[in-house]
């Protein structure tokens, strides 16, 4: 068994997916965890013939599902890493994790996976979607679920990180081939950031991560959406969209790609504004 690092994975209905991601890291001998949301396909019965061990927990959102996960799995090994089940290792990141040594990350508490996100079989090469840096990877106990957000998850840790430029996790959800499955999905995503917004407006929500343009990818990440907070509602979008078709170069990514660009850099956003403006004329 390995005794560098475990997998915890959330899944719910993921049969499509969770073979693949379980495939792409069965040798590295690695203790599993999966949470689970409730599934009612084969998911459960998935994991458990890999060895998974497995957990159950009513979703609210992932920042949550992911506390719930960290604080009740049981991880005895010095660093865990956490993967969605449509995301899979490739062999260029299993080898770097094949080769890990504990003893020359001794001042590092967290490790961002580069990703190359795919939609409806199309990498997304540009508009900001790659080089794609996620803390996937930090010491147990140390890295927990930011539950200031209420929709985009990831993981905080106290000390040092380091980026790995070069192995890369592929992230590629199969049910969004099915657009209607895309279209479903982010109306209930848009309710969420909504409700999270108008929180932040009234100071329930604050950043947790410190925001610094040429800081770390979470530091970054802060600090953009700083700026997008005071940008004026309705026209943020139409920026946003425009600075990721042409100053990230989301032009060239060909027609999916182009189309992904569309639905999730102006439609989403533009049903998010509208959602906001409804919930301030219902609560003003």
């Amino acid at each position: 068994m390995n005794k560098n690092f475990s997998f915890i994975i959330l899944t719910f209905n993921e049969e499509i997916h969770l073979p693949r991601l379980l495939e792409s890291i069965k040798g590295l001998s690695a203790k599993t965890y999966v949470l689970d949301s409730g599934s009612t396909d084969d998911t459960v019965k998935i994991a458990a013939s890999y060895g998974a061990e497995v957990k159950t927990n009513p979703f609210v959102n992932h920042p949550k599902q992911w506390d719930h996960a960290l604080r009740n799995f049981n991880v005895d090994t010095p660093w865990t890493i956490g993967l969605d089940a449509d995301q899979l290792v490739t062999p260029e990141l299993f080898k770097i994790l094949n080769e890990f040594d504990d003893e020359k990350y001794v001042d590092v508490s967290g490790i961002y996976f580069n990703r190359r996100n795919y939609f409806q079989g199309h990498w997304i090469r540009y508009g900001g979607y790659y080089p794609f840096y996620l803390l996937k990877m930090f010491r147990t106990g140390n890295g927990y679920s930011d539950l200031n957000e209420n929709m985009d998850h990831r993981f905080i840790v106290t000390g040092k990180t380091t980026i790995w430029k070069k192995g890369y996790l592929i992230e590629e959800n199969l049910k969004e081939n099915n657009i209607d499955f895309w279209f479903k999905k982010h109306e209930r995503y848009s309710d969420l950031i909504a409700e999270e917004e108008m929180e932040r407006v009234k100071g329930v929500r604050y950043q947790s991560t410190k925001p610094r343009l040429f800081g770390e990818p979470n530091e970054r990440k802060a600090w953009f959406k700083n700026l997008w907070w005071k940008l004026p509602l309705g026209l943020r979008p139409y920026l946003y969209f425009s600075y990721r078709m042409i100053f990230q170069l989301g032009v060239f990514d060909g027609k999916t790609g182009r189309r992904f660009h569309y639905l999730q850099g102006l439609w989403f956003r533009k049903l998010v504004d509208q959602k906001i403006k409804e919930l301030r004329r219902v609560r003003d």
